[in-house]
């Protein structure tokens, strides 16, 4: 199974995408997993909320693929614990996906087109964060989880 944390927009922030790219590198000796930044919309000064969502999300339609599992980072979505979410985790690999595909969609959200199409929400937090922080927060809650399933010492009780 390979995982993707898909994005509307690049990380901006170098400190950030240091810390990101460390995560990454980390998570290959687990599972396959990549980031994939779609671009963001251009002119959205002129846009409303409804049409910036409605064209983020037909970029994001084009993306998936039949029998990808889309989950949206949504804070609407289930919550975890580490523990919690490396058990998620343990089901979805053991289920036969080809693509199980994480979401942080725009600034406002996400189309209805999207959240008909996903397969689930999870919410990382009760907290408000930037979409910047969200993909660091996500890559080291992955990494976590992975090494729950292998009973390595980064997480402790």
């Amino acid at each position: 199974m390979k995982v993707i944390l898909l994005t509307v927009g690049k990380t901006n922030d170098l400190s950030l995408k240091n810390v990101i790219l460390d995560y990454q590198k980390r998570l290959k000796f687990y599972i396959s997993f990549e980031i994939e930044e779609l671009a963001e919309l251009k002119n959205t000064k002129s846009m409303s909320e409804d049409v910036q969502k409605q064209k983020e999300g037909e970029l994001l339609m084009k993306y998936f693929q039949e029998g990808d599992d889309v989950i949206l980072l949504d804070d609407k979505g289930s919550q975890f614990t580490s523990k919690e979410f490396s058990s998620f985790m343990e089901k979805k690999s053991v289920s036969g996906l080809k693509r199980l595909i994480f979401v942080v969609g725009g600034p406002y959200g996400f189309s209805d087109a999207v959240y008909n199409r996903a397969n689930g929400k999870v919410s990382l937090s009760k907290m408000t964060f930037s979409h910047q922080m969200v993909r660091l927060i996500f890559v080291e809650q992955l990494y976590r989880a992975m090494t729950i399933l292998r009973g390595e010492p980064y997480h402790h009780e």
